[in-house]
Parts: C-alpha cells; structure tokens; sequence
C-alpha cells in the first residue's frame, strides 16, 4: 500500500514539474516566469520531504534549508527590483 502512495505522489510531483518548467519556458511576462520557478522549487522540496519521510532518514535537510532559503532571496530580491526596471 505505501508503495502505491509512494508512486502516485511521484507522479504527481512530476507533472507539478514539468508543468512549472514549461511555464518558466513558455511564460510571457519575467512574473510569470519567477512565479513557475518558486513552484518548481516548492514542488522539488515537498518532494525531497516526502522521500524522507517514506525512507526515514534526515540526511536531506540541510538542503532543503538552503532551497528554502534561496527561494525566499530570490523572491524578495525579483519583488525588490523588478518595478524599478518596468518604470525605467
């Protein structure tokens, strides 16, 4: 049974992905294109998490801190210079 589960959430974490990259490549707006990236790495962290979760171990953590982390600075950083460059 834990290995159906197991399955079914890979599938779905690789359609999350997939549909996020083809957003970030198809993406008409530089928005567009950082929003599909926070989703691939949300995507790619919930499943990192869950991997850990069905092996029991905490060996990823620390990297999933550090996508944690990147994520947040390069959001803020995209929120922080992106209307400077749309009114110039």
């Amino acid at each position: 049974m834990l290995q159906i589960v197991a399955v079914v959430a890979s599938v779905m974490f690789g359609i999350g992905a997939l549909l996020s990259v083809y957003r970030i490549v198809v993406g008409p707006s530089v928005l567009d294109r950082v929003i599909a990236s926070d989703v691939l790495v949300a995507t790619i962290i919930c499943a990192l998490g869950a991997e850990m979760a069905l092996n029991r171990h905490t060996d990823t953590l620390p990297v999933l801190l550090v996508l944690a982390l990147f994520a947040v600075l390069g959001s803020l950083s995209v929120a922080r210079f992106l209307p400077a460059r749309d009114s110039a």
